[in-house]
């Protein structure tokens, strides 16, 4: 966790990694490093929230690279220790017992063929049962459909991070 005040003065190179461990997204890192300082966290949360607005599906497609399947640890590429600690806390609710951890294979099998990109939901508060329910519905849905929810439960994910990271 970082202070507020010194996430406003710290040296770009010292913030960057707390904004990579939010989100894989340079424009928006850039962007919420730039702007500082902040007049409070609000602040930089809504702008933060702003800029999520306008992310590319490319540089989603990517930023995903870095998210575990949903009841895994391993991301495609290595996570920093900051992302794996959020990544653990926002999944603590998923069950790890043996039906349960296949359900989340098939499904996120089933996804990924036929969207080509992992399933991604905020999962921060949710059950196992919740995140298997919403994955099943998620099923359904056409391409644009969720590539739209996608983008919008990414930006949730990062915004929670950043809140959890800067300490007031």
């Amino acid at each position: 966790m970082v202070r507020f005040s010194e996430f406003n003065h710290a040296a770009t190179h010292q913030v960057t990694p707390l904004l990579s461990a939010c989100v894989h997204i340079p424009s928006w890192i850039d962007t919420l490093t730039q702007q500082r300082p902040y007049a409070s966290t609000q602040t930089l949360l809504d702008l933060a929230s702003q800029q999520s607005q306008s992310w590319t599906w490319d540089e989603i497609e990517t930023a995903l690279a870095t998210h575990p399947r949903i009841g895994e640890k391993k991301a495609k590429v290595e996570l920093s220790e900051r992302e794996a600690q959020f990544s653990d806390q926002e999944q603590s609710g998923v069950k790890q017992d043996t039906q349960t951890q296949q359900a989340l294979f098939e499904g996120n099998v089933a996804y990924e063929q036929k969207f080509g990109f992992i399933f991604l939901i905020k999962a921060a508060g949710l059950s196992s049962e919740q995140i298997l329910s919403a994955l099943q519905q998620r099923l359904q849905h056409d391409l644009e459909t969720e590539k739209k929810i996608v983008h919008e439960q990414l930006a949730a994910i990062a915004l929670l991070r950043l809140s959890q990271g800067i300490e007031a």
